[in-house]
């Protein structure tokens, strides 16, 4: 089996959502059992100049799904607004995110591979990439930059999780 953008983005994507769900439900039950305010957890950040766990979770959304809207209109315009505000806004930006990568048909991807993407802030174009380069190169990192600070953020906290937390579900059957 060939490898496609379609089969490498879309899933590594949906893995990252499902597995940051999963830790998501973890640091619940961890709050609750020790009684960390909401607020509290949600305030949490790695450094003074990095962002909360909400913006982590929007991050990932950002970089999926709001990504490939975007590649498809030939613009990437970052966008960091709609910040998840509390647990059931997190978990359901991610349902919504990971609704929107299954829709997605086969070969969407490839089909654009090529297309010019232009990264732009304000007005500007600060960066001209093709679909794929974009998508590999820069959201896809920014994927797991998110998932990793969003786990970090946690494992900070006190919340008992792993690597296989991290990992979520592979993807390991034999076809």
């Amino acid at each position: 089996m060939a490898i496609t953008l379609d089969k490498v983005f879309v899933p590594a994507s949906l893995q990252m959502l499902g597995s940051v769900s999963g830790v998501l439900e973890k640091a619940r039950a961890h709050a609750e059992e020790h009684g960390i305010s909401e607020a509290e957890m949600l305030g949490l950040q790695l450094a003074d100049d990095m962002w909360p766990l909400p913006n982590q979770i929007q991050g990932m959304w950002a970089h999926s799904a709001y990504a490939i809207n975007q590649v498809k209109s030939g613009e990437y315009r970052p966008n960091i607004q709609g910040r998840p505000t509390n647990w059931d806004e997190m978990q359901t930006l991610i349902a919504k995110t990971v609704s929107e990568l299954e829709a997605m048909e086969d070969g969407e991807l490839d089909s654009i591979a090529n297309e010019t993407v232009y990264f732009i802030i304000g007005e500007k174009p600060m960066f001209e990439f093709t679909a794929q380069n974009f998508l590999l190169s820069f959201s896809m990192p920014n994927v797991h930059f998110h998932a990793t600070t969003a786990y970090d953020i946690l494992r900070m906290k006190g919340v008992q999780i792993g690597k296989f937390d991290f990992l979520g579900n592979m993807r390991n059957e034999k076809k």
